[in-house]
């Protein structure tokens, strides 16, 4: 990450580029999901709107099945004047019947609109078939209003004669058609019946052969009708609006990452900035001992917090600040800030408790580190903790006269532990030739622990040389029993990891010590 943020702020083209290619990929998965969203959501709506129009014609023909023409089948082989006025009552207050007519034989002898008459039932719908105890038909129109389409529904009673009831139903797509109004990728929609159809787009019938290709279609049940939609899924307005709202958001992301990127472009500035603005604090992780558990000091970690970025990890900024050379006055703040936190904690914990500090190998190096050593030490509470730095075994291999500041650093009752030892340069000479007092075991070591890698036999090799030593060796980032308890058993002085506590802000660590001094 930090390689990438020095990129950034030395190539700006590659910000640019770097922005472009995501507001590409956004605008591209935006459309695709936007795409198949809006695509799910119309064919829902279309099915919806089928299953709409297929329940309302369901019911109206049900319902006039069941409530208004069957209870007329007794009356087939009734006279006419004594029926009449039944047939013209129901007719009228169904509200959407053309014609209710009464058949004996074949014949059609009575009718609502007209009273009493005779014709052949196949001349006035000579698609129906009468054989059968129920038939609808899709008819062009009827006698008396031959140029408009109804539904011809004819109920046989029982028995081998075709004597029964037939109606005409006025029928029309106005009301289905105001559903799909407000869909304009839905061109038409159709009643089909067995033969022919009626149309949103023809005031007549028309054969089924020439309709053109459905979109959906859905049947009625029990019924030989089934309401078709035509057109496509998605309107030209829904493929405008999907690029448009993709376009916008790809040009916002992009910028989006320009201004993340360009923030990166300074980060001498930003972490300048952010030690004025006091966004660096300082949290402790406790230390124990091994031998029973209890804390014996602490150790100081510095965090950022980004007031827009929020926390930003401490190895990104830690090497980032060494890349721009301000490892040294962001050590110096840490300095400041653990000096006032020391004062607050001094109540709490106990005297000569173990206060542990990271020292980048670039401040070691510096004219002024021995001065900002002393200056530390004046502002720290008067004799109250024992101080550890912890080096990175890179301060060795960087600095010939090391060995003369670990003398003075001595002189000054300081402490020094060699860091992650055993990551770095690894040379073990460093141990001999250089007067440690502590050897911190790093974390990737520990978690090797119970796992058959080859750093186990490194562990090992490490332990036995610290010993050898009379270094007090600390374990770092310890996590389970099983790690903890394989380290004591090997002679592990001391532990730290989250298994005892993780990082505390000041407050929380008096506590936490609160309590075990308890």
């Amino acid at each position: 990450m930090s390689g990438a943020l020095r990129r950034h702020a030395t190539y700006p083209r590659r910000i640019a580029w770097s922005s472009a290619m995501a507001g590409g990929v956004f605008f591209l998965l935006f459309a695709a999901l936007s795409l198949h969203q809006t695509w799910q959501k119309r064919e829902r709506q279309h099915q919806q709107l089928l299953e709409n129009s297929r329940t309302a014609l369901q019911q109206t023909l049900s319902s006039l099945l069941n409530s208004t023409l069957s209870p007329l089948l007794p009356f087939t082989h009734t006279a006419c004047h004594t029926i009449n006025r039944e047939l013209t009552s129901r007719a009228a207050f169904a509200g959407n019947l053309r014609a209710i007519l009464l058949v004996n034989n074949g014949n059609a002898f009575c009718s609502s609109a007209t009273g009493s008459f005779s014709l052949p039932i196949n001349v006035i719908s000579p698609q129906s078939d009468t054989s059968r105890d129920f038939d609808l038909q899709l008819m062009s129109g009827t006698p008396l209003q031959p140029n408009k389409p109804a539904l011809g529904l004819w109920i046989k009673n029982p028995g081998s004669q075709p004597s029964g009831v037939f109606a005409t139903l006025n029928i029309s797509l106005t009301f289905y058609q105001l559903q799909i109004s407000g869909h304009p990728e839905i061109t038409g929609m159709a009643l089909m019946a067995q033969q022919s159809a009626l149309t949103s787009w023809q005031s007549g019938v028309m054969a089924n052969k020439n309709l053109p290709p459905p979109l959906y279609q859905q049947a009625l049940t029990g019924y030989p009708l089934q309401f078709v939609l035509f057109g496509s899924v998605l309107a030209f307005s829904d493929y405008q609006n999907i690029l448009l709202c993709s376009l916008l958001l790809s040009l916002l992301v992009s910028g989006g990452c320009w201004l993340l990127l360009s923030v990166y472009q300074r980060p001498g500035k930003e972490l300048i900035r952010g030690m004025k603005r006091g966004e660096f604090h300082v949290e402790y992780q406790p230390l124990v001992t091994s031998h029973d558990g209890q804390p014996y000091g602490m150790e100081a970690l510095l965090r950022w917090t980004h007031p827009t970025e929020g926390p930003i990890p401490p190895d990104v900024f830690i090497q980032y600040a060494e890349s721009q050379n301000l490892i040294i006055p962001l050590t110096r703040h840490l300095f400041q800030l653990v000096s006032r936190d020391a004062h607050q904690l001094c109540h709490t914990i106990p005297r000569h408790a173990c206060l542990s500090l990271n020292i980048s190998p670039l401040h070691l190096a510096d004219s002024g580190f021995r001065q900002d050593v002393l200056r530390w030490l004046d502002t720290m509470p008067s004799a109250h903790f024992n101080y550890v730095f912890e080096i990175t075994e890179r301060a060795m291999v960087r600095d010939e006269n090391v060995g003369e500041l670990f003398d003075w650093l001595h002189q000054q009752h300081i402490n020094i532990a060699i860091d992650d030892f055993g990551t770095g340069h690894s040379a073990l000479i460093y141990l001999e030739r250089y007067a440690f007092d502590y050897l911190k075991i790093d974390r990737g070591f520990v978690q090797s622990i119970g796992t058959e890698t080859l750093t186990s036999p490194v562990l090992d090799t490490v332990l036995q040389l610290a010993k050898k030593l009379n270094l007090k060796s600390v374990a770092e980032g310890v996590e389970t029993g099983e790690q903890a308890a394989w380290l004591i058993h090997r002679g592990v002085t001391h532990l730290q990891g989250y298994i005892y506590s993780r990082p505390l802000r000041p407050e929380t660590l008096i506590d936490y010590f609160r309590r075990h001094n308890a």
